[in-house]
């Protein structure tokens, strides 16, 4: 089952703002080792307190969020940062 990948306008702008080279990566593993699995937790990692609920998934020194929609077969990307900069 392959899952569907969608960004957040705040997302899709931060993706954007990101080199070529990286939003490059960042997009290309999100569409070949996250999305063409069966279930994306297996590689990310749950997080708690404020950002509870959400998802995120370490590509190089950024940090993907997203929301696991598992009726809509969709991950939400809500954030894409640095990783000193994500859980601000």
């Amino acid at each position: 089952m392959a899952w569907t990948i969608e960004f957040v306008p705040a997302a899709h702008k931060e993706l954007k703002k990101l080199g070529r080279a990286e939003a490059a990566r960042i997009v290309g593993t999100l569409e070949t080792r996250i999305a063409a699995r069966d279930d994306p937790r297996e590689l990310g990692s749950a997080l708690a307190g404020e950002l509870g609920g959400l998802w995120r998934w370490r590509i190089g020194d950024y940090r993907v969020i997203a929301r696991i929609e598992d009726e809509r077969i969709t991950i939400l990307v809500v954030r894409v940062a640095h990783r000193r900069e994500v859980y601000r």
